[in-house]
């Protein structure tokens, strides 16, 4: 019986750390996008510099996954619960390092005069955004129907940072005059582009972990697949 309980209260803590880690890369995802909008250097050097708390989590969160594996032998639920947690854990590593390079565009752009605005990069932050609280919320909620929900959103992230491409494609050949002004231009309008290329790939993570959370709920591994609950 203590021996559960111990058990018990291990996988209670994983779980905080789970949640923890979320709230942390939410935080760094928000910052970079509004560093981005605002063209706020501090703020984009704080989502760099706040990175190595999120990878520290990642490495705390495996090795308590690990041992419980190793020492508890869990089946069933509890057995899903710490492998979806750790898959979750490098998604949303891998969700904060695309938060650090859109931070780096942003320094990069912050020494260069401002593009014109360009709204379908908003829209982009909105989807994406919206995804990643939505995989946070299925996690907390135990909610594999939303968790799904999340892969329906993926082709409005993939039309918007296609229509940021665009935008800036046509800006470079119509809008880019002759010398300096020129490389200048170009520059600015390629590390837009791969900001929007991480936001993209925020999207698609998020979609992940919403995946990881049906598998831990249900069972069913519905990478590739085309389920409903």
């Amino acid at each position: 019986m203590e021996d559960r309980k111990h058990f018990v209260n291990s996988l209670e803590k994983l779980k905080m750390m789970l949640l923890n880690m979320a709230t942390m890369t939410r935080r760094a995802v928000e910052n970079a996008n509004q560093a981005f909008q605002d063209r706020n250097e501090g703020l984009a050097q704080a989502v760099i510099d706040g990175d190595h708390a999120i990878n520290d989590l990642e490495v705390q969160i495996d090795n308590i996954s690990l041992k419980l594996l190793a020492l508890e032998q869990p089946m069933a639920r509890d057995l899903r619960f710490i492998i979806g947690a750790m898959r979750i854990s490098n998604d949303l590593e891998r969700i904060a390092d695309q938060a650090v390079n859109v931070a780096e565009r942003t320094l990069f752009l912050c020494q260069h005069p401002p593009l014109d605005p360009i709204p379908a990069m908003e829209q982009l932050m909105e989807v994406t955004g919206d995804m990643l609280d939505r995989a946070i919320k299925s996690f907390v909620e135990e909610d594999p129907k939303q968790a799904i929900s999340i892969r329906e959103m993926d082709d409005t992230a993939d039309h918007w940072t296609m229509v940021v491409l665009q935008t800036l494609i046509e800006n470079m050949v119509q809008n880019t005059p002759e010398g300096e002004k020129r490389l200048v231009n170009t520059r600015r309008s390629v590390q837009t582009i791969i900001a929007s290329r991480c936001l993209e790939r925020v999207g698609d993570l998020s979609t992940n972990i919403g995946e990881h959370v049906a598998f831990i709920v249900t069972g069913m591994n519905v990478k590739h697949q085309k389920i409903a609950f």
